[in-house]
């Protein structure tokens, strides 16, 4: 079981740094509060887990070999970041005055996934170097994604609560510009650099 400790430094590494769900659920936490964007963390951990799985199975390797399909994720992925990008830039704190504002919903967040390139890279760099050497293989996956999960659940929510903290301080409106002013820049950096 000495394998499982570089899993884990690799999974709150990978987990805990900025990238396009991060961002969102800071986002989230800042609009929405804590608990209302727990549908949205959760649906990040569940996807994600089903895309660990997928990939320790070998659909990863099948994605490796049909550049196309990357690059048509690539493409949905940045157009995701390009529309939140936009509906950013006049981010509100309040409800809504039309009160259709909802967080993201569970399975949207699950399913963000597929078409999150910072979510693959993990998840194929995670599997071809990180699986534990474990018989029979089905064991090995199962204690491979209940780990990364497992710590991926704590890392996406301090991401929820660091922007559900922020809300009570930016109240007044040139913080609230400010503050969106660098959302929109960090998305449109996320949606950049998955090309790169």
């Amino acid at each position: 079981m000495e394998s499982l400790l570089p899993l884990s430094l690799f999974a709150f590494v990978s987990s805990i740094t900025p990238g396009p769900n991060n961002i969102m659920l800071t986002s989230s936490g800042i609009r929405f509060g804590f608990r209302r964007s727990l549908p949205h963390m959760l649906g990040i951990v569940f996807g994600f887990g089903v895309m660990l799985a997928l990939c320790a199975a070998g659909v990863g390797s099948l994605l490796l070999a049909m550049p196309g399909l990357h690059v048509a994720m690539k493409a949905c992925g940045s157009a995701y970041l390009l529309y939140l990008a936009w509906q950013l830039r006049n981010m509100s704190l309040g409800q809504g005055n039309d009160g259709q504002a909802r967080p993201m919903s569970f399975g949207g967040a699950a399913l963000f996934q597929f078409v999150n390139p910072k979510a693959w890279v993990m998840a194929l760099t995670g599997v071809s170097a990180f699986l534990p050497p474990v018989q029979p293989v089905w064991l090995a996956v199962a204690l491979f994604c209940l780990v990364f999960c497992a710590i991926n659940l704590p890392c996406v929510s301090v991401w929820a609560g660091t922007g559900a903290a922020l809300r009570r301080y930016l109240a007044q409106p040139e913080w609230q510009r400010l503050f969106c002013a660098v959302m929109v820049v960090l998305t449109l950096y996320s949606a950049v650099s998955i090309w790169l």
